[in-house]
C-alpha cells in the first residue's frame, strides 16, 4: 500500500492554485501536505492536517472526495484525479497515535459542549489546547455522534473514533456520558454551575416521515434508527429503502452485510441524490435501483407505489394509474432527518427556524447570550468536514465571548 501512495503522491503537479484547495471545505492545503510527505516529512504533515482539522482521519475515509477535492483536481480533466484520499488517510492514521498532545496552561474559563458528534468534539479540542476547561455531554454511552452512529462500520471503523476519544481525552476534555441537556439537566443549569459558554452541536436525529399510512407498522422502520444499531434489527430476506441518498445506499448496504438476500432503493424519478461513488457500491454489492416510484403507503406486505411520468428533462408531469404493491419483509425510510427540540423547550429565549433548526447570528451564538452552536442542528443534514470547518471559527468566537475581545471574522457559510 505505501508504495501505492507514494505513486500517487508523485503525480501531484504542484498547482500554484491549487484547485484541491478550493474544492475542499476546509481549505486542506494538499499541496504542502503532499511535499512535506514526499520529503520524508510524515510528522509535519500530520501536523498539519490536524491542525487544519482534527478530524482529518475520518474525513480521508468518509468525505465526498469525488464532489471535492479530488473532484477538482487539474489531472482529473484528461485522466484519473490524485487520490488524496487515500494518501491523507496513510499520513492522518500514523499521525494519529504519534502526535503529541500540546495545551496551555488553564485560562481559569469554562466551556459546555452539547453533542459529542464533529462539530460539537471539535469545538472541544480546539478550546482545551487554548487553555479551556472543557465538558462534553452527550445522550449516548460513547463519542462519536453521527461518526459512529449515523456512519457504517464498513465505512468508519468504530476503533478510529476510539483512538480518537483516547487523544481527546489526553488534551483533558471531560465526557458525560449518557447524560441528555434538556432531560434532568438544562442549558440553565449548566450555565448557572459555571459554564461560561455552551456549544449546542447535537445534530439532526429526528427521521423526517412521509406522512403516510403504515409508518408505525412493525415492518417499517427509519434509517437514522437503524444505523444507530443494525444488529439489533431483523429485517428478513427482502428489504425496500425509501430513499437514494447517501443515507439510503448506507442502509442498502448494510441490509445487504447483515442477512438480506434482496435490497431494493426506490427513486421518485431518475435523480440520484447520493455520490456516484456510494451508489457505484451499492450496486457493486447487490442492491437495485427502482425508478419513478413514488410511495402511496406502507402496508403489512410492503410498500405500495405509484409509477410516476417523467418528460424528457426527467421531471415528474404525471402517474399511472394502476398502483404496484411490493412485497417486501421490511421497509426503510431514508429521507433525512431532522433536529430533536429538548432544548427548545426547555431553554427560554431559544429560538428556530420553521423546520426546527436553530438560529444563529454571524459568528454562531443562538439567541440566547453566550450560547453556541454549529453544524447539522444550524445547517440540516451535511457532512463531517463542514461541521468541523464551522466549529472552528465558532470555537474562536466562544473564546472572545469568554475573555471579553472582540469576536474574529463571522464564520464560514457552512
Amino acid at each position: 500500500m505505501a508504495v501505492r501512495i507514494v505513486e500517487e503522491a508523485n503525480r501531484c503537479l504542484q498547482c500554484k492554485k491549487p484547485l484541491c484547495k478550493k474544492g475542499c471545505p476546509i481549505s486542506t492545503n494538499i499541496p504542502e501536505v503532499i511535499h512535506l510527505f514526499k520529503e520524508g516529512e510524515i510528522n509535519r504533515a500530520g501536523e498539519m492536517l490536524f491542525d487544519n482539522n482534527p478530524f482529518s482521519l475520518v474525513c480521508s475515509m468518509v468525505c465526498n472526495h469525488e464532489g471535492q477535492c479530488e473532484g477538482h483536481c487539474v489531472r482529473g480533466r484528461k485522466e484519473t484525479p490524485v487520490h488524496f484520499s487515500a494518501i491523507e488517510t496513510f499520513i492522518s492514521d500514523l499521525y494519529l497515535d504519534r502526535m503529541v498532545i500540546e495545551r496551555k496552561e488553564p485560562n481559569g474559563h469554562r466551556a459546555a459542549v452539547i453533542g459529542a458528534g464533529p462539530a460539537g468534539l471539535t469545538v472541544a479540542i480546539e478550546l482545551a489546547r487554548e487553555g479551556y476547561a472543557v465538558t462534553v455531554f452527550d445522550a449516548k454511552d460513547r463519542i462519536g455522534g453521527v461518526m459512529r452512529y449515523g456512519i457504517p462500520e464498513f465505512r468508519l471503523p468504530r476503533t478510529i473514533l476510539d483512538r480518537c476519544a483516547k487523544r481527546i481525552e489526553e488534551m483533558g476534555v471531560k465526557f458525560r456520558a449518557c447524560t441528555t441537556i434538556g432531560g434532568a439537566l438544562e442549558i440553565g443549569d449548566l450555565l448557572r454551575d459555571g459554564y461560561e459558554t455552551v456549544f449546542i452541536g447535537t445534530g439532526v436525529w429526528r427521521p423526517r416521515t412521509l406522512g403516510l399510512e403504515g409508518e408505525s407498522l412493525p415492518n417499517v422502520h427509519f434509517s437514522v434508527d437503524y444505523l444507530s444499531d443494525p444488529s439489533a434489527f431483523n429485517l428478513g430476506e427482502t428489504v425496500a429503502v425509501i430513499g437514494v441518498g447517501n443515507s439510503g445506499m448506507d442502509v442498502a448496504r448494510t441490509a445487504l452485510r447483515h442477512g438480506a438476500r434482496h435490497v431494493r432503493m426506490y427513486a421518485r424519478s431518475k435523480h440520484v441524490s447520493a455520490s456516484s461513488d456510494e451508489l457505484a457500491f451499492a450496486q457493486l454489492e447487490g442492491a437495485e435501483i427502482v425508478f419513478c416510484k413514488d410511495v402511496v403507503k406502507i402496508t403489512d406486505e410492503g410498500p405500495l407505489f405509484r409509477t410516476n411520468i417523467l418528460d424528457d428533462e426527467g421531471h415528474v408531469v404525471g402517474c399511472e394509474e394502476e398502483l404496484d404493491q411490493v412485497r417486501a419483509d421490511s421497509t426503510i425510510i431514508a429521507i433525512s432527518q431532522g433536529p430533536k427540540n429538548k432544548l427548545l423547550l426547555t431553554t427560554p429565549g431559544l429560538e428556530c427556524s420553521d423546520t426546527g433548526l436553530l438560529l444563529t447570528d454571524e459568528h454562531g451564538m443562538t439567541t440566547v447570550p453566550g450560547v453556541f452552536a454549529a453544524g447539522d442542528v444550524v445547517t440540516g443534514s451535511k457532512n463531517v468536514v463542514s461541521a468541523v470547518a464551522v466549529a472552528k471559527d465558532v470555537a474562536r468566537a466562544m473564546m472572545a465571548y469568554m475573555t471579553g475581545e472582540p469576536a474574529d471574522e463571522p464564520v464560514a457559510a457552512e
